[in-house]
């Protein structure tokens, strides 16, 4: 019975106190300070050194913000969270008919970032849709332009060309395109084989070029010896002799030229002849 009464009298604490019930209000404090705390945890945002948002205040651009600790309007405020760090888009392969109508396949990579949130936001609907579509349009109208000598061997100077173009295009978007790097060229079987004739022919000619070039300056050589042999003829036997040396050194057929050949056939029989032993 005590146990009933003490029961009773802690129900009736919490209903009627002075007249008044107080359970309702304590809903109502509870549910207003998890309100409060979701309306504060929304309007707190901490954005990382690379990061930045974007705030629209009833639909009106108030401004940039960020990094670090940045509070905001719930509901009022919208905002865009954007990334400055340097993207990466990989040009999906564009056919491309040269200058001398040759069908190509080419693929590129661009690098690019945000360096104006305002603009990137507010001037573009979807920057980075944008720039890919601006890459690949670009990669086909300027490669177009070239010869496939020039586009096979001026990779450098194409690279430039296509980064200033695109950059200059995306520049009212806030964007800046760092890097456009032609990755891969894929050329028709049939291409191949006749640049692969086009190398032999052009490497044969140079290999023409250089024993002719040889021959010119060996016959130079013999021109002047030539005339250092008439001023000396003895300087000439000297020479003659030495080369009979060699040739019988070798054990070779010897071939004698015109002239006194007694002395030469005597000379050539005594360097053949071996050192007799005593």
């Amino acid at each position: 019975m005590i146990e009933t009464l003490n029961n009773k009298t802690h129900i009736f604490c919490f209903k009627v106190i002075g007249g008044k019930n107080v359970m309702p209000w304590l809903y109502i404090i509870i549910i207003a300070l998890f309100f409060l705390v979701l309306i504060l945890a929304s309007a707190i945002k901490i954005m990382s050194e690379y990061q930045r948002i974007v705030v629209f205040r009833l639909g009106r651009f108030v401004g940039v913000k960020g990094p670090g600790l940045v509070f905001i309007i719930p509901i009022i405020d919208n905002i865009i969270k954007l990334d400055l760090r340097t993207r990466v888009i990989d040009v999906p392969k564009q056919r491309v008919i040269t200058e001398d109508n040759v069908t190509v396949d080419v693929d590129a990579v661009v690098y690019y970032r945000i360096v104006d949130p305002e603009k990137a936001v507010i001037e573009v609907q979807r920057y980075d849709i944008a720039t890919s579509l601006q890459a690949q349009t670009t990669l086909r109208d300027v490669l177009g332009q070239q010869d496939l000598d020039e586009l096979l061997s001026k990779r450098e100077e194409l690279n430039k060309s296509l980064q200033t173009i695109i950059d200059s295009a995306t520049d009212p978007w806030g964007i800046k395109v760092s890097a456009v790097t032609i990755r891969d060229v894929s050329i028709p079987e049939e291409m191949l084989r006749a640049i692969a004739k086009q190398a032999e022919a052009e490497r044969e000619k140079r290999a023409r070029i250089i024993i002719a070039d040889g021959e010119f300056q060996a016959s130079k050589k013999m021109t002047d010896a030539a005339k250092l042999y008439e001023k000396t003829p003895m300087a000439l036997r000297i020479r003659e002799l030495q080369t009979l040396s060699e040739i019988a050194r070798e054990g070779n057929l010897i071939v004698v030229p015109g002239g006194d050949i007694g002395k030469v056939a005597g000379i050539a029989k005594a360097v053949n002849e071996k050192p007799k032993k005593k």
